[in-house]
């Protein structure tokens, strides 16, 4: 059975949109967390720059990024929204703004997979109990294929383009903040973006082409380490690993390494995703990161890929200044981005007790109960709505 998980925390106002739209963002990758684990060995054994490079084998990489994994969060919103009938639906819509699209688009499948399924759920509804006896499979599966395919051409025709839109405008944000000599402050847009999976927009699209020239020129660039850092998403994996919900905690160990070791930083994302106030913790840590790379002089002689501690082994450039600088930034960052992390997980304090009664001191304890049982209570009714 998936391991699916419901934020916590919610409240009125922004923060309870905010907490909402994070939590049905989250309960579209979760279950799929074994699919993106299968992608990210496989891309942190065999590509090029991995453990083990084959030509061959690598070539799973990059249907499974840009194909599988948006089909199926498109496929498992779909059936949030309106059971096995949305998840075809959804699926199928996904498939117009997966083609042809030049990133992955797992946030435009989080929009196609859920919308396809909210229209067939309200045809179903004008229909129930109109059809005559006899013809109710007819209807539902050329109801089904019908909508299915209008939304997969509206999706190559339109939400495609949008999302490619919106990859660019990320892009030109993180220009801009490089142009105007305030790196550190590209994280407030880098690692959101992140986490809305513009990673590789990002990365590859902006700063990895900027570096390149600034590398030309000086033989190294702190540009290619804006959004490569591995520190930012280690401390937020440690955080869930110390102080997050106990029955979350089993899984974090293995996405810490293919994170901090695969470089696969797409691992963590979820659990931002689950808990959206974590990516200030983010947030925090790459900001120590830039502000240590830039204070120190340092940089890599080109794109880590993946963004893994043995690719900037690689790439970082001779030098004892270089060596203490980069990896200064890179644990500083971690370090900043666990203790922020903890911080917002409460020290373990909003975890699920083991057993009742189980609490440091008994007023701690019925607040946290009471709190708990709000949220909870709360976040049901929000995914509900």
């Amino acid at each position: 059975m998936a391991d699916t998980y419901t934020p916590e925390p919610t409240g009125s106002g922004l923060r309870a949109t905010v907490q909402r739209i994070g939590g049905k963002m989250a309960g579209m990758v979760m279950p799929n967390i074994g699919a993106f684990i299968a992608w990210g060995l496989i891309t942190a054994l065999f590509i090029p720059t991995g453990w083990l490079p084959n030509k061959d084998l690598a070539e799973l990489v990059d249907p499974m990024i840009k194909f599988l994994l948006p089909l199926l969060i498109g496929y498992t919103g779909g059936r949030l929204v309106h059971g096995q009938r949305g998840a075809v639906v959804g699926a199928v819509a996904t498939v117009g703004i997966v083609v042809g699209a030049d990133v992955p688009m797992f946030l435009g499948a989080m929009i196609m997979g859920p919308l396809a399924a909210y229209l067939i759920k309200l045809f179903d509804g004008l229909v129930q109990d109109r059809v005559r006896t006899g013809f109710e499979m007819l209807v539902d599966n050329f109801s089904a294929g019908i909508i299915g395919g209008a939304m997969a051409v509206a999706g190559h025709l339109v939400i495609g383009p949008v999302m490619n839109t919106f990859s660019d405008w990320a892009g030109d944000g993180v220009s801009w903040l490089v142009d105007h000599d305030v790196l550190p402050l590209t994280s407030l847009l880098i690692e959101p973006a992140k986490v809305l999976f513009l990673n590789n927009a990002v990365n590859h699209g902006v700063l990895g082409p900027l570096g390149v020239q600034q590398a030309a020129e000086h033989g190294k660039s702190v540009l290619f380490m804006l959004e490569s850092n591995p520190g930012p998403g280690l401390g937020v994996l440690l955080a869930y690993w110390f102080f997050g919900p106990r029955r979350l905690r089993p899984s974090v160990p293995a996405a810490t390494i293919i994170h901090f070791f695969g470089g696969i930083h797409e691992i963590y994302f979820p659990y931002i995703l689950m808990k959206p106030r974590m990516i200030l913790a983010a947030i925090a840590g790459g900001m120590t990161g830039v502000a240590i790379f830039v204070a120190t002089g340092v940089g890599l002689v080109a794109t880590p890929s993946p963004g893994s501690i043995f690719a900037y082994l690689a790439q970082t450039p001779r030098g004892v200044g270089n060596w203490i600088g980069v990896y200064t930034g890179l644990f500083a960052s971690a370090a900043v981005s666990f203790g922020v992390g903890a911080a917002l997980l409460g020290f373990g304090r909003l975890a699920e007790p083991k057993e009742d009664g189980e609490s440091a001191a008994e007023g701690e304890l019925e607040e946290a109960k009471a709190r708990t049982a709000d949220n909870k209570a709360a976040a049901k009714k929000a995914a509900a709505s």
